[in-house]
């Protein structure tokens, strides 16, 4: 029984650790596009790679550069928890990039 225990300490703590790791990382920011002006408001997912700071605004300039916007804003990080919240404002901005 002793030989088991530590195998499934080992697997216990590898799900643990994992959990918050797998959490989605969501970010929502403004957008514009020139000529005509046109602005939006979306909500986008990102790699955990770049969930913050720097990395983050640089996947999301990506992103929307190659639809032809321009990031005004990132205004914040959340997980799945904030979606709800974010969806109707979004409309059809809601993880489209």
């Amino acid at each position: 029984m002793p030989r088991l225990r530590l195998p499934a300490a080992a697997v216990m703590a590898a799900l643990l650790l994992a959990g918050p790791a797998a959490a989605g990382c969501y970010a929502d920011y403004k957008a514009k596009q020139d000529d005509p002006l046109r602005l939006h408001y979306g909500v986008i997912e990102l790699p955990a790679s770049a969930c913050r700071g720097g990395a983050a605004e640089a996947e999301i300039r990506q992103r929307l550069a190659g639809a032809g916007w321009t990031l005004l804003q990132v205004m914040s990080f959340f997980d799945e928890g904030g979606l709800a919240e974010r969806k109707a404002n979004a409309g059809g901005w809601f993880l489209r990039f």
